[in-house]
């Protein structure tokens, strides 16, 4: 998306060029010219700039984003396998022999 906008951007910089270089011939000294020219290239250098900045920043973005997906997972794993022990070892009952047999059995 970010290239295409430059693309674009670069398209009309160069649109202006022409027009300016066919419209402004009359009106305008050659120096004139030049130097409107030059503020363009500068303009579409700083943009250049930006995206490339904005590139870099999206892609720190995403991969914190990623991190964030891969720490998630394994808390929300972790809560679960918590919250199983939790229910599976309810305070107060008395776990004999044979009901931790059984639930060893229905473990397997």
């Amino acid at each position: 998306e970010l290239e295409n906008q430059l693309t674009a951007k670069s398209k009309t910089l160069d649109e202006l060029k022409q027009s300016l270089a066919l419209n402004g011939s009359a009106e305008q000294a050659p120096e004139a010219q030049s130097l409107r020219i030059a503020e363009l290239c500068e303009m579409m250098d700083s943009i250049v700039k930006q995206v490339a900045q904005l590139k870099a920043s999206m892609q720190t973005t995403l991969e914190q984003w990623r991190a964030y997906d891969e720490i998630y997972a394994e808390v929300s794993l972790m809560t679960t396998r918590y919250l199983y022990c939790i229910d599976q070892c309810k305070p107060g009952e008395e776990a004999s022999l044979e009901a931790l047999k059984k639930q060893v059995k229905t473990l397997q």
